[in-house]
């Protein structure tokens, strides 16, 4: 395992520096910061970090290892930041150390910055583009949103799970799903139909339709935004997870905006429309839908209880239905799992 001096340079000139662990190489991506404090097997193996330097707030990382709780087969973000990383680690599952998998994974960790003023400074200024550079190396600035993202991430071709009996079905559209999300579909007996983000599952038999989370800007998908609008002439039940729910607005006529620095954590507020409940979420997204911009027989659902950002939406008549947040958690709190439960209600 390395421990090279490197540092990490932010496109505004900010520069900070520390250690690096984890594999020695140059990086290039957004930075961004993640507020949970644990998760952070999950939270580096979910597709929606892709091209992201992932900067982990708590100021402690890596002291129960690597269980086996991974949302994908690699690690996706492209780097890590933290303020102290533990070499060795105590965890009755876990396998190996954070180190040494990320090293295993070619992947660089920056130790030893302060990640609080770090923070501040990602809030004030918002996300920007960032490099972690080992002493002696170099590499220039990439902008991860400039590219399709998504494409890079989605599995490439169709894979069927089979439920129980004559269990319903339901398409999948891998946008970079989190495999928390198929299991949660599998654990509620349905038959899951996994298909690339462009793919035309219209010539597929299913009784329903899950649009997935993944990375980037959603207007990127023009093919999956297509597909959806003829998705929508069905009327078979259709359910949207934080891309998906982007991707959900913008088939039906509305807009999406960039964040200041996004949400992402364990610990959002959102409010239900209607009720005044109350539920935290985990959440990982740079854009939003913009709700001023929903169109006739759309609603919004859920707004951020923080800066009053759109967080879900329903249609008043059709089997339609949509979050921002990620109601299968993996890691994080389950007050929203029952959605899942909803969708199941609609497809029967």
């Amino acid at each position: 395992m390395s421990t090279l001096n490197a540092k990490l340079t932010l496109e505004d000139g900010t520069a900070l520096a520390g250690r690096l662990c984890g594999y020695p190489r140059a990086v290039s991506g957004e930075v961004v910061f993640n507020t949970g404090m644990v998760g952070y097997t999950e939270a580096l193996t979910d597709p929606s970090y892709s091209g992201q330097i992932m900067v982990l707030t708590y100021p402690l990382v890596g002291n129960y290892g690597v269980p086996p709780a991974f949302e994908s087969h690699r690690i996706q973000a492209a780097g890590l930041v933290v303020s102290e990383l533990a070499l060795e680690f105590s965890h009755a599952t876990a396998e190996k150390s954070l180190p040494q998998w990320l090293h295993e994974q070619g992947i660089p960790c920056l130790a030893g910055v302060d990640t609080r003023a770090l923070t501040k400074r990602l809030r004030q200024q918002g996300s920007m583009l960032g490099k972690i550079v080992p002493e002696g190396q170099d590499i220039g600035l990439d902008d991860p949103n400039r590219r399709n993202l998504v494409a890079s991430v989605s599995r490439s071709e169709k894979v069927v799970y089979e439920g129980k009996g004559k269990s319903k079905s339901v398409v999948v559209l891998d946008c970079g799903a989190k495999g928390s999300i198929i299991e949660e579909l599998r654990a509620r007996g349905l038959s899951v139909i996994r298909v690339p983000w462009d793919y035309d599952f219209l010539a597929e038999d299913f009784d329903a339709l899950l649009v997935s989370n993944g990375p980037g800007d959603p207007t990127a998908c023009v093919p999956t935004i297509r597909n959806l609008k003829k998705a929508f002439e069905l009327k078979k039940p259709v359910m949207g997870i934080c891309l998906g729910h982007q991707l959900m607005a913008l088939a039906a006529g509305a807009s999406t905006y960039k964040l200041k620095f996004g949400h992402r954590g364990h610990n959002q507020p959102c409010v239900e429309e209607g009720t005044g409940r109350c539920v935290i979420t985990s959440q990982n997204h740079g854009y939003a839908v913009d709700a001023a911009t929903l169109p006739a027989g759309w609603k919004p659902w859920y707004t951020n209880a923080n800066d009053g950002s759109n967080e879900g939406m329903r249609h008043v008549l059709r089997p339609f239905m949509s979050v921002q947040f990620h109601p299968e958690a993996a890691p994080g709190p389950v007050d929203s799992r029952d959605l899942f439960d909803q969708f199941v209600e609609m497809i029967r």
